[in-house]
């Protein structure tokens, strides 16, 4: 799917639209099953459009970003940390990144001050197994009965210009709070987070909350994985119509997509699979609307929107 993603922002840019840049972080060299987490002192990293920071101190990756193609996806505890629960990068790839709490994106190039779409998320087996059987410091979530009201969240937080944003995103890793103990989960699969909602930005914050704390510090291990950050490089930009702004939602979607396209008057919607071909052509006015996609085969999707002097693009996955 990687492959393709590339594919496609070249197949939007031939079609005279600014589109999208995809950090797959393949082409971040790495021996096999190994991790770079900033011995070399780099203190970032850069893929596509994106530099991801990371600190080391005292030897030890402390914070920011590492990235990883390890595989181990059933061993428990701290020396497992460069791990995904998947075992695998988004869609069977090889490389991912991995972030701690209060980890930093800058965005770069024609995506800087854009609408970023979005990333896939998943747990790190060293946080996941903590939560599912609990360890020396952290507890089991759901504790002895399985009723604890136990959560693992990532919050995102965009700037734009030095300032922080009103809007975050927030998605659960964990979420024990259900009151049918059998929808209790840990994730444990790539799932989309949609930042559309965050506007403009030109840089974002990755922060970790649990329910598990001792005073100030959290006990859940504070690490989760990345794949496929999406950063646009058209729509409400500093170099276009800055009122524009585009959500999609649900996404993962199974039958109705819901688009909100405020401040852009009328614009041609056209909808592409992961091949390139056009699915849907329709078009929408600065109001909520509804695309029935049901019919559509499972997969990743792409969505252009275009008025007169502006066009933006976004994904969203059909289920």
């Amino acid at each position: 799917m990687k492959t393709t993603l590339l594919s496609m922002a070249v197949l939007f840019l031939s079609f005279g639209m600014k589109a999208q840049t995809v950090s797959t972080f393949e082409s971040l060299s790495l021996e096999a099953s190994s991790f770079w987490d900033g011995a070399d002192l780099a203190g970032s990293f850069t893929d596509g459009n994106a530099t991801f920071n990371n600190v080391l101190s005292y030897g030890y990756w402390t914070s920011g970003f590492a990235y990883s193609n390890m595989k181990d996806s059933t061993s428990a505890g701290w020396a497992n940390q460069y791990s995904a629960r998947t075992g695998v990068g988004c869609n069977n790839s090889v490389n991912y990144a991995l972030g701690q709490s209060g980890a930093q994106i800058k965005l770069n190039g024609m995506s800087k001050g854009k609408v970023v779409n979005g990333f896939y998320v998943t747990n790190t087996t060293y946080a996941a197994l903590s939560m599912k059987d609990g360890d020396e410091i952290a507890k089991k979530f759901g504790g002895v009965s399985g009723n604890d009201a136990d959560y693992f969240m990532l919050t995102v937080k965009g700037w734009f210009n030095g300032d922080l944003l009103n809007d975050s995103v927030n998605f659960y890793l964990a979420d024990y709070r259900f009151e049918n103990n059998s929808q209790d989960y840990i994730l444990k699969s790539w799932e989309w987070v949609d930042l559309t909602s965050l506007g403009n930005i030109d840089s974002l914050k990755f922060v970790l909350s649990s329910s598990d704390n001792s005073e100030e510090f959290m006990n859940t291990p504070g690490y989760f994985a990345i794949d496929n950050f999406t950063a646009s490089n058209s729509g409400a930009g500093i170099n276009g119509l800055s009122s524009v702004s585009l959500s999609v939602f649900p996404n993962p979607v199974c039958d109705a997509l819901t688009l909100n396209l405020h401040n852009a008057g009328n614009a041609l919607l056209t909808i592409y699979d992961a091949d390139g071909r056009t699915v849907l052509t329709e078009n929408k006015s600065s109001i909520s609307k509804t695309v029935d996609v049901s019919v559509l085969p499972v997969g990743l999707y792409f969505i252009s929107l275009r008025g007169d002097e502006w066009n933006t693009t976004t994904t969203f996955v059909k289920q």
